[in-house]
Order: structure tokens, then C-alpha cells, then sequence
């Protein structure tokens, strides 16, 4: 049997793989394994909240019956950034939170995922005896055991969420035009109000509330629209976030893409300025471009490497007690002020540099050189197999591309693929042997 929990909690099509009768016995199971058990009157607590899609409605009822039922207590949030329940969890002592959202995936398609007391992500053994518990009967909750719901909680959590955001710049942003990618999900019920009252002038797109469009054309997936709106309003930086606003990449006044390899070098070189980079070190993933590596080694910054998954990322800094990390898709950790991966977080520190050094986002980027990155997955029957006979043409590879080039090759953990990523100095090169080396295993 296939593993249910994947990179990023439980994902599917909403209403084909992930059902009412499951998410009612995920919460159940998940309250039963993060949740003290409830005496009497004195029960846990945990925390809600969900994007835009509309199958969040019914799956936010449908976990929140099952909370309810397993004798958890439910300050219900709403439309709310992933972030943004992971901070609620911290601040009010909650024994968990749910988030209903399937990130930047397409509309049709949701998710669950947990957060822990204190807001963290789960390591993989919690979520496994989770889904162990989904084969067992849960006792009965009756009476005076049975959880209580609150809605009226949801403003001012907000209110809070954007209040602790803003108190955590450096510098304001006073002066800078920036226009907003909401991509038509969460973002849109905090990201303005954020960045405004940090003092930018703020263009909001993509901010339909209805969900039916929520990362479809737009957002972190698709820059296109933002790139527009940069230059057609004169803005001085874009901001995209996706459907549960934990990705931030960036535009220049230009239109120029400046994605989370980057934006991380930027702020590690600002932490180090600031002497908050603990550890001289910056957790990312071994998918991050070689130009991050580069020029953190220009300045004497170690790369602490994780495999693929903002969850390793996190990992790896709480073991390492590093304030820096993150994945080139725009998922950075600023450890200092969040528990989790926080675009709306990522998006006004770097904002905040901007303004304090008086520097335009292209020079600021300009510090590390993406070199090009090509990457092939090549369908096969064996993955082993396939990993044994790339094994000598790799090594061939690597020692040919020198400094100068990366290969990694990885198995899909959810698809019979090999995927083959290669980095050299152009993209030309970089293709030649990628597809040399898919020719291998096809």
C-alpha cells in the first residue's frame, strides 16, 4: 500500500481521493495523536483554517466534525494563510492545527495537513502512526467530553497574524510601489493588509475570494500576469505568493524573475550584515541552484543540505539552530520569526532590504548567477535498476562539468520516474547532458 501522507500532508482530488468519511477519521486519528486525551470540560484545543478552493468549505466541516467528535475544542480561521494557522497554533498554546489547502496544486485537487503544539510540521513517524490509527476504532467521546467550536476567533487572529508579521522588520517600507500576486487564494485575506501597513504602496491582483480560480494562470506558478502589472503600474518590486501563501518569488521593476535561491541569498547576506545568521549557514535543499552555493561560499556561508521538502529544510535548521532556509521554489524559513515556511514573512523581509539599503531588487539579486538548470524525468519500469546503470555515466558527467556543473539523480517517491537534474554554465550544455543521460535508462 502506497504511503497516504506525502511530501505535504494528505493530497487528492477533492471528493475522489480525499472524501468526507476520510477527512472526518484523518482529523479523528490526528486528535488522537497529537491531542492530550479530553477530561471532562478540560479539553485540547487545536486550530483551522483553509484557502479559497471550494471543497474546503465541506472538508473544513468535515474535520472539524471530527475533531469535535474526538473531543477537541475548534477555533475555526477561515480563509487563512498556511502560515498563518501555524503562528495561531504557537501563540495560543493549541495541542495542533489542520490546514485544508493543496498549496499551488489546481483547483479540483485539496489536502490536510498538521501542525504540532508550538506550530511545527511533523516528522514522518507522527504522520505514519497517524495513518495507523485510521485502522482503529477511536473511543467514543460523550457528554461533557464532546469539543466546542469558535468562529468568532478568525478576525482577530488575522489581525494578530499581520501584526506580529510587520513587528518583525528591520526597516519599513516607506517609498516602495509593489504589486501583490494573491494568486486568488489565501493571500488575499492577509497579504495587502500586511504589506500596507508595513507602508508600501500596494496593486493587488489575483485576489478573487470564490476560490474557482485559485493558482490557475496565476501566483507562483505563473508569473505572466505579475510581470504585466510590474510594468504596466511602474512598480518597484512583484510579489507572488500561491493558493496557501507559503511561497514567495519575486519580480524586478524590469520583469525579471528573481526566484528562492536568490531571494535566499539576499537575506542571508542581510542576516549576516545584521549578525543574526546563526551557525554561518543556510539550510537548502539538493535541488537549489550550484550560483546559491557559489556565493555563499564567497562569503563564507556553509549550505547545510537537505533532501527536497521544506520539512527536511526544517529539519535540518532546528537540529543545526540555523535562522535561514529554504527551496528554490520560493518556501523560505526565517526560524526567528515563524515555525514554518511564510511567504507574506519572506516576501516583506525582502521588501524591508530593498528599503533599507536603497539598492533596487535586480542589484540586490545580481549578488548570486543562476546558472541553468535542465531537468529530464525519464518514465521506467526499475528505478533501481535504472539508478545501477546511470551510476558510471553520472560520475563520467560530474567529472566532466567540473566546478562549473552539477548532476543529481532521484527517484520520484510517488511515480515509477527517474528524474535527472543537470546544471552547467550554459543551457545548451546543460540539455546535452541531461538527454544524454536519459538516453541511458529509456
Amino acid at each position: 500500500m502506497p504511503r497516504l501522507f506525502g511530501t505535504d500532508g494528505v493530497r487528492g482530488v477533492a471528493g475522489v481521493d480525499l472524501t468526507p468519511d476520510l477527512a472526518v477519521r484523518l482529523a479523528a486519528a490526528a486528535a488522537a495523536e497529537l491531542a492530550p486525551a479530553p477530561s471532562g470540560t478540560d479539553r485540547p484545543r487545536a486550530a483551522v483554517g483553509r484557502d479559497t478552493r471550494p471543497s474546503g468549505e465541506w472538508l473544513e466541516s468535515a474535520v472539524v466534525a471530527g475533531l469535535l467528535a474526538a473531543g477537541v475544542d475548534v477555533d475555526v480561521l477561515g480563509v487563512t494563510p498556511t502560515p498563518a494557522v501555524a503562528h495561531a497554533v504557537g501563540a495560543t498554546g493549541a495541542a495542533f492545527g489542520v490546514v485544508i489547502s493543496a498549496s499551488h496544486n489546481p483547483m479540483p485537487d485539496n489536502g490536510i495537513k498538521f501542525f504540532a503544539a508550538g506550530g511545527r510540521k511533523l516528522p514522518d513517524a507522527a504522520e505514519d502512526r497517524i495513518e495507523a490509527r485510521l485502522a482503529e476504532p477511536l473511543p467514543p467521546v460523550t457528554g461533557g467530553g464532546v469539543g466546542r467550536r469558535e468562529d468568532a476567533v478568525a478576525a482577530a487572529r488575522s489581525t494578530a497574524y499581520v501584526e506580529h508579521l510587520v513587528s518583525s522588520l528591520p526597516h519599513r517600507l516607506d517609498g516602495l510601489r509593489v504589486v501583490v500576486d494573491c494568486a486568488n487564494g489565501a493571500a488575499g485575506a492577509v497579504a495587502p493588509a500586511a504589506y500596507r501597513a508595513a507602508g508600501a504602496d500596494v496593486v493587488v491582483i489575483n485576489d478573487d475570494p470564490t476560490g474557482y480560480r485559485i493558482n490557475d494562470g496565476c501566483g507562483a506558478t505563473h508569473l505572466g500576469p505579475l510581470q504585466a502589472a510590474v510594468r504596466d503600474h511602474a512598480a518597484d518590486v512583484g510579489i507572488a505568493h500561491d493558493g496557501d501563501a507559503d511561497r514567495c518569488l519575486a519580480v524586478d521593476t524590469a520583469g525579471a524573475v528573481v526566484d528562492g535561491d536568490q531571494i535566499l541569498a539576499v537575506l542571508a547576506l542581510a542576516l549576516r550584515e545584521q549578525g543574526r545568521l546563526r551557525g554561518d549557514a543556510v539550510a537548502a535543499t539538493v535541488m537549489s541552484n550550484l550560483g546559491l552555493r557559489q556565493v555563499l561560499a564567497t562569503h563564507g556561508i556553509a549550505l547545510a543540505e537537505t533532501a527536497v521538502g521544506d520539512r527536511y529544510v526544517l529539519e535540518r535548521m532546528a537540529a543545526d539552530d540555523l535562522a535561514l532556509g529554504g527551496e528554490q521554489s520560493g518556501h523560505l524559513i526565517l526560524a526567528d520569526h515563524a515555525s514554518t515556511g511564510d511567504g507574506i514573512l519572506t516576501g516583506l523581509h525582502l521588501l524591508a532590504r530593498i528599503a533599507a539599503t536603497g539598492r533596487p531588487l535586480a542589484d540586490l539579486a545580481a549578488v548570486m548567477t543562476r546558472l541553468p538548470q535542465v531537468l529530464v524525468n525519464v518514465r521506467v519500469a526499475d528505478q533501481t535498476g535504472a539508478l545501477d546503470a546511470l551510476a558510471e555515466p553520472v560520475a563520467a558527467a560530474t567529472a566532466d562539468l567540473g566546478a562549473d556543473g552539477r548532476v543529481l539523480v532521484r527517484p520520484s517517491g510517488t511515480e515509477p520516474i527517474v528524474r535527472i537534474m543537470v546544471e552547467a554554465r550554459s543551457h545548451d550544455r546543460a540539455s546535452a547532458v541531461a538527454d544524454a543521460l536519459a538516453a541511458v535508462i529509456r
